[in-house]
């Protein structure tokens, strides 16, 4: 089931199946989000929970007792329910329950809270840890924008900039898109810049850290931008379709990286994960600004 918010400025659709953005629309009527067309990708704004990317043979390995799990988690397969509805915000709650426990063995409740402010979605996880020990987990988003966003432009046409000079460091995975442990410079364009080219995506997505934390997909030929402000994250991944020209662009806000090629991780030993105590509660807001 879709749910809608809005305000003068934007409408934002949301379905209750992993709690994905599936629209947003500016009062014009334009749409900024991919519309998951299934011959490049059927995705379009998946939440990453409890874990990002993928794991060495789909395994993990706590307090002794080996799980089993998909790409990116769980949360993008199970339908999280809609609570706290206005006008122009929404929460999405998923409770841990024995089928969850049966691939993340914590007792968590985790909730996605969309909310508009002009031109501005505020997005916001929180996990709250129902239990008296640590549990452990990454949590990330992965939004596909439209590219080009309007008439008379290419992909080609478009970069992302970001807000300030930066100089990122390059997450190299491997073939089967793994960690490989080897870190690369990643210059920037006049120091803020990533031209945007199809043949940019043919080994998966770039993932960088040591990143400035906003970010735009823009073009010097264009009026119409996208924004993404993701403070709290150490990590954010660029990514299409892998060697198709596929017409939009991730923007993935990581706060940890996927599994090291060949070793099944110990979720306790793995030193990039969450680590939240017992009873507590993690929060991490980012936006999403039509500009």
């Amino acid at each position: 089931m879709d749910y809608t918010i809005a305000n003068e400025k934007l409408t934002v659709s949301i379905r209750d199946l992993g709690a994905e953005l599936c629209s947003i629309r500016s009062a014009d009527g334009t749409e900024y989000l991919w519309q998951g067309d299934p011959a490049f990708w059927r995705g379009q704004s998946p939440n990453l929970f409890p874990y990002i990317g993928r794991l060495t043979d789909g395994k993990y390995t706590f307090a002794g007792e080996t799980y089993e799990m998909k790409i990116h988690g769980i949360a993008k397969y199970l339908v999280f329910e809609a609570a706290n509805q206005k006008e122009d915000s929404i929460d999405f709650i998923l409770r841990s329950n024995e089928e969850t426990k049966k691939q993340y063995p914590f007792d968590f409740v985790f909730t996605i809270r969309y909310a508009l402010v002009e031109k501005k979605l505020q997005i916001e996880y929180l996990v709250q840890n129902l239990s008296g020990e640590p549990m452990f987990f990454g949590v990330g988003g992965h939004t596909g924008f439209n590219v080009p966003m309007e008439e008379g432009l290419s992909f080609e046409d478009y970069c992302v900039e970001f807000s300030k000079t930066a100089k990122p460091t390059k997450v190299v995975m491997t073939e089967d898109v793994h960690v490989s442990g080897v870190r690369e410079d990643y210059p920037l364009e006049e120091g803020t810049k990533i031209p945007l080219h199809h043949d940019l995506f043919d080994h998966d997505a770039v993932v960088l850290e040591n990143m400035d934390h906003t970010m735009t997909i823009r073009s010097a030929s264009g009026k119409r931008a996208v924004r993404v402000s993701i403070p709290a994250f150490h990590y954010v991944g660029f990514w299409h379709a892998v060697k198709k020209e596929a017409p939009y662009v991730c923007i993935e806000p990581w706060s940890s990286l996927p599994s090291r090629s060949g070793v099944v991780e110990d979720f306790a030993q793995q030193g990039d994960l969450i680590c939240l105590e017992g009873n507590a509660t993690y929060r991490n807001p980012w936006t999403i600004e039509i500009l």
